[in-house]
């Protein structure tokens, strides 16, 4: 049986892309030190995973700032849902293909 991994988007497919993914599907938006508690990453691993889904247009950011520090929030845009069902539904039919 052959498995057609090439479809699956490799943007997504990392383990912490794909943990804030879910995240960001299950909430409005979601604060970094939110999403780096949730996927438990460090800033460093976290950011640079966030930038990478940014830059596909899958996330965007606002930054505001409360009680005079800055607070990045994070927000699925419909490109980035689109996107994240897609990759579940490869796996899906990967692993259905197995049965």
């Amino acid at each position: 049986m052959n498995y057609d991994y090439q479809q699956i988007d490799d943007v997504i497919h990392s383990r912490i892309r794909t943990a804030v993914m879910a995240v960001l599907v299950s909430v409005e938006e979601a604060e970094f030190n939110f999403l780096k508690e949730k996927v438990n990453a460090t800033d460093g691993n976290l950011s640079v995973h966030l930038k990478k889904l940014e830059e596909a247009g899958y996330v965007s950011v606002k930054k505001v700032f409360i009680d005079r520090k800055p607070v990045s929030k994070y927000k699925i845009t419909s490109r980035g849902f689109k996107a994240f069902e897609n990759y579940i539904e490869k796996l899906e039919s990967i692993i259905k293909k197995n049965n």
